[in-house]
């Protein structure tokens, strides 16, 4: 099987600077959830990306995969046909889909595929019944197969009655894929080169077309910010629902946000207002509690993370961690055990088994030219209002007293004082406060 990827689209409709295709939905670029879905196809299909001349981040989104450039928009025929030249000698199925339609499934398209190979069809379209059919060519029937596509504003008032929708998403026999394409004429008031025109002309010459329905839902286009949010809110909910099925504890599901990739076990308890990012899992019998932010993260088990807590990419934390609120964890690994239940910044740090980060802690990563790590050991304490200076190395068993600043490692077993010695003058505290109030009259 081989798959091709439309995504030469100048999307212009979104008012940005970034190509349609890469702007960001449930946490990947829109085109990464056509690309994935088409990976899932067993055996894995060959992938090739049309994309546009100098469309360089977008060709990048599709590596390792193969990319051509449609050198001209001339329309969706023409776009299909600039990918021949990566399909030479290609003679099974091709599918053609396109790269702003990201919540097709691979179900579907699985559905398309068998289809088209039981009926032993030249090309089969997926439609679906349309609430409002009136923005879309509609799939015109004909003695059990599908006689053309018809673009609704060329809909006579009879084919503007039928609700069968086209998706755009096609199955092409890849023995007849380069005539099939060859024959398209862009005789339209665009003229374009319409890839829909392949059925009439499949037809035409004697081959089996045929309609494979699915759910209007899963053939939801994105050409404006609005459609983007509106993708987002029904891929959100598949996403939370797949979670709900799967065990996992949502208290307020409408609140969670998850990527594409988030991967939570059974009897993960989640509170409301939190946000995966990209590149998150979640052990089984975890808790995390309300409005945390958390990615590129892996959580053991049975760990507590939240309320208020950012974790960001590059950490790894372990079984039965506790991380409370306002904590924040940038590239830090949390060993079994470890806690660190008030407002501390952890960057770059290696916190060991059991140990405990006051209240307050601050690993002193970046010196404003390079960033340092500082290294816990086991069953270490650092007392509250502590700052360490990296790059230093707390011992196993280490006590560091409570607002000091540790520039020096600390042996195991040692305890650190790394603080101004406090000095008491009794009775000048009046004395004081009179000259500050005179001060601040003047």
């Amino acid at each position: 099987m081989a798959v091709v990827v439309l995504a030469a689209g100048a999307g212009t409709r979104m008012k940005s600077r970034i190509p349609k295709v890469l702007h960001s939905l449930a946490g990947w670029p829109m085109v990464r959830h056509v690309i994935e879905n088409a990976c899932a196809l067993r055996p894995a299909p060959r992938i090739v990306g049309v994309v546009a001349p100098g469309a360089k981040s977008v060709a990048a989104a599709f590596a390792p995969h193969a990319v051509v450039v449609q050198d001209k928009p001339l329309g969706t025929g023409h776009a299909a046909r600039a990918a021949l030249s990566a399909l030479a000698g290609h003679r099974g199925p091709v599918l053609v889909v396109f790269g702003d339609a990201p919540l097709i499934t691979t179900a579907t398209l699985r559905r398309l595929v068998a289809a088209c190979s039981r009926a032993r069809a030249a090309v089969g379209v997926l439609g679906f019944e349309a609430a409002d059919p009136a923005p879309y060519g509609r799939l015109i029937l004909r003695d059990g197969g599908l006689e053309k596509i018809v673009e609704s504003r060329d809909a006579a008032p009879a084919e503007k009655q039928v609700k069968l929708c086209n998706s755009g998403v096609m199955c092409i026999s890849g023995e007849l894929l380069p005539g099939l394409l060859g024959a398209i004429r862009n005789r339209n008031a665009k003229r374009e080169f319409y890839l829909t025109d392949v059925v009439a002309i499949a037809r035409a010459a004697g081959h089996r077309t045929i309609a494979v329905t699915g759910e209007e839902a899963e053939f939801q286009g994105i050409n404006s910010r609005e459609e983007l949010a509106a993708a987002e809110r029904a891929l959100q909910q598949r996403l939370r629902r797949a979670a709900l099925d799967a065990g996992v504890g949502m208290q307020d599901p409408e609140t969670v946000w998850l990527a594409a990739d988030t991967r939570l076990a059974a009897d993960v308890s989640i509170g409301p207002c939190v946000r995966f990012g990209p590149g998150v899992s979640v052990g089984v019998g975890s808790e995390i509690r309300a409005f945390c932010d958390i990615e590129g993260v892996r959580i053991g088990r049975d760990t507590i993370v939240g309320p208020f807590t950012r974790i960001r990419p590059g950490s790894v934390v372990a079984d039965r961690v506790h991380i409370g609120n306002f904590v924040e964890l940038k590239a830090t690994r949390m060993g079994r055990g470890a806690k660190a239940n008030h407002l501390a910044y952890l960057g770059d740090s290696d916190i060991g088994e059991a140990s405990n980060i006051g209240a307050g802690t601050i690993a002193v990563n970046y010196d404003g030219y390079g960033k340092h790590r500082t290294i816990i050991g086991r069953d270490a304490f650092v007392g509250s209002n502590s700052s360490l200076v990296a790059p230093v190395r707390i011992g196993n068993g280490a006590n560091v007293t409570a607002g000091s600043v540790i520039t020096e490692d600390v042996p195991a077993g040692a305890l650190a004082f790394g603080r101004a010695r406090q000095v008491t003058k009794k009775g000048r505290a009046g004395e004081l406060r009179a000259r500050l109030k005179a001060r601040a009259g003047k």
